[in-house]
């Protein structure tokens, strides 16, 4: 039976590949990759020559059976994602889930992690956090994550991207309140940046360019989130149509 390794690769600076990363890249018979354009020029960087087969959030669940059936062969297999550690926010789970039900070995080559990198510098409690990933790219959503969470009390730590990152703070804001937050941007790429103060403080700095990792701090007393009209309504023991008559029949009679 093979082996499956789970390997961590640069988030921007190709010299934080660890030498054991390099050896199990060169000893592999395959390398799984979410996109073979980006892991391709890492293994030109370091002279490695081995055959990829594309692994992405649109292929992953339908190909993670294949493969861990192939490493039930004698064939060793190593996942790699564009930057960072598989599977977290990235492409992994259902492989290694698939390869764990068979009996499969499924062997941590540990490495750089964009979330621990920014926990790490932020200042902020890092004895504990919560890791929330990429929020929802819809209004409401987003909103209604940021809710669930709003009483958390230890760190949480964000990923976004460029073209959310100013909506996203502002729901932050209005949802959690004015905390304190790191902004980390392009970490350990040529425009790395840092960003710290409170919310409202780091909205006014925010570049909204390359991809971002923020540590916001944790609720610090209770906050009652808003309430959502379908709460309203139930407060007030009324139907949509009531309210409506309510409020619209009264201005009109005015």
């Amino acid at each position: 039976m093979g082996t499956l390794f789970v390997v961590a690769t640069p988030i921007g600076n190709l010299g934080d590949i660890t030498a054991r990363a390099l050896d199990i890249l060169k000893k592999v018979d395959l390398i799984a990759c979410e996109d073979t354009r980006q892991t391709i020029k890492l293994l030109n960087h370091f002279g490695i020559r081995k055959p990829l087969t594309s692994y992405h959030e649109f292929n992953e669940q339908k190909k993670a059976d294949d493969l861990a059936a192939r490493l039930q062969g004698d064939a060793n297999l190593a996942l790699v994602c564009d930057a960072g550690t598989p599977a977290i926010s990235d492409p992994g789970y259902h492989l290694v889930r698939a390869c764990r039900q068979r009996g499969v070995p499924v062997i941590a080559i540990p490495g750089p992690n964009a979330a621990v990198a920014a926990l790490s510098v932020s200042g902020l409690p890092s004895n504990e956090f919560m890791f929330i990933g990429f929020l929802p790219s819809k209004k409401t959503a987003r909103r209604q994550k940021l809710t669930s969470i709003v009483n958390v009390p230890c760190t949480l730590v964000f990923y976004e991207s460029p073209h959310r990152i100013e909506a996203a703070l502002e729901d932050m804001q209005d949802v959690l309140g004015d905390r304190e937050v790191c902004l980390a941007r392009e970490i350990t790429k040529i425009h790395e940046e840092y960003v710290v103060g409170k919310l409202s403080q780091v909205r006014q700095q925010v570049k909204a360019l390359g991809e971002f990792v923020l540590a916001v701090s944790g609720a610090t007393e209770f906050r009652q989130p808003p309430l959502t009209r379908e709460e309203v309504l139930k407060v007030l023991g009324m139907t949509r149509n009531q309210l409506y008559d309510l409020v619209f029949k009264k201005e009109d009679a005015g």
